[in-house]
């Protein structure tokens, strides 16, 4: 199993975002992408035994690009360094690997959301909202996240819709959930914990930037259901 990690700058969690994640004891690689850091984000993950990837094309998307690509397990995580996601919730996304091809997180489901978390009302309804479209024009099984990061994705459905990833900021996402579907994957969703993050969202961090991605996952979607007419 290989976890890849996103990093622009997240030298305050990072150390314990590796700890935690391999504490499981089923990730055999973790690798972390360094989006162009300008603190001791890299510096800090390599003496903690990561693989540290450089990724000069900023985006969200471009990191989980380079981690994806150069993941050599059967079972790729993606995961953040931020502290919003638990280590040991990829226990729960592990067993469902056995009869599907992507299995997503969602961070909706209010029990699963802890205090403080970035995840008030107008953010998880529109999460909501976007994944009930995304659902509804490409006929996937029941989804209520489309872009939770925490998710496992099998390496031979990777293999096949990676060279057709065109993505490079954050609503990358839900092109990975269409992607799959397109290429007959077998989907699932399940709830997963989200924390407050550790440091400053660069995505959501405040309404402005959440509707920007917002729009930006709305015309992906809209772009993707048009091409096949």
């Amino acid at each position: 199993m290989s976890v890849v990690f996103p990093a622009y700058n997240e030298e305050k969690n990072i150390d314990a975002a590796i700890s935690d994640f391999l504490k499981t004891g089923v990730v055999d690689e973790l690798i972390v992408v360094d989006n162009n850091s300008t603190d001791r984000t890299a510096a800090i993950a390599k003496q903690k035994g990561a693989k540290v990837v450089k990724e000069e094309k900023q985006g969200y998307g471009f990191a989980l690009r380079a981690g994806i690509k150069v993941a050599t397990g059967d079972l790729v995580i993606l995961a953040e360094p931020d502290g919003t996601f638990e280590g040991k919730d990829i226990l729960r996304l592990l067993p469902y690997s056995k009869n599907f091809d992507l299995v997503l997180g969602t961070r909706t489901n209010k029990k699963f959301i802890k205090r403080g978390a970035n995840m008030g009302f107008l953010l998880r309804w529109g999460n909501i909202l976007m994944a009930k479209l995304l659902q509804t024009l490409f006929a996937i099984p029941k989804i209520t996240d489309c872009g939770c990061t925490l998710r496992l994705i099998r390496k031979r459905l990777l293999k096949k819709i990676i060279p057709k990833f065109t993505v490079g900021g954050a609503h990358f996402l839900p092109e990975m959930i269409i992607l799959a579907n397109q290429n007959s994957a077998s989907i699932v969703e399940i709830p997963v914990n989200y924390r407050p993050r550790i440091g400053t969202s660069k995505i959501t961090g405040n309404l402005a930037k959440a509707t920007k991605v917002g729009l930006a996952m709305f015309f992906l979607i809209l772009e993707y259901r048009l091409q096949l007419k």
